[in-house]
């Protein structure tokens, strides 16, 4: 069974940051495609960024470019997306997701290419 597990969500100033883990089991092939996506009150779901197995191509919404970071860990299906600089249009719960990928520089930007889903983590700021 395929699990994904997010972490690292939490409060945080404008301007502000912290770090979203995401931690995938249970999948069938070598490799995988991770990517984030956010879902905010009243709003669909939209891309963040996203990462191929190999770690070398990375894609990243203009929203969140040069301010998210997305990292994996090396042949491994851990990675993180750090958020610098939070802006108020920031706040949302966050989702890891997962494709399984024979091509090692994959990655999509889409929401339906990704087969795995985790339970999302909210990042908000302080009322």
């Amino acid at each position: 069974q395929v699990q994904l597990v997010e972490s690292g969500g939490g409060t945080v100033q404008p301007g502000g940051s912290l770090t979203l883990s995401c931690a995938a089991s249970g999948l069938t092939r070598r490799s995988s495609t991770m990517g984030w996506f956010r879902q905010a009150p009243g709003k669909e779901r939209e891309f963040v960024a996203a990462i191929s197995w190999n770690g070398i191509i990375r894609d990243h919404a203009d929203s969140v470019q040069g301010r998210f970071p997305i990292t994996r860990d090396k042949g491994k299906n851990t990675g993180d997306l750090k958020i610098d600089s939070l802006k108020p249009e920031d706040p949302a719960v966050y989702y890891c997701a997962v494709k399984e990928v024979v091509t090692e520089n994959a990655v999509f930007s889409t929401w339906f290419q990704y087969n795995y889903w985790g339970q999302g983590t909210q990042v908000t700021v302080p009322s």
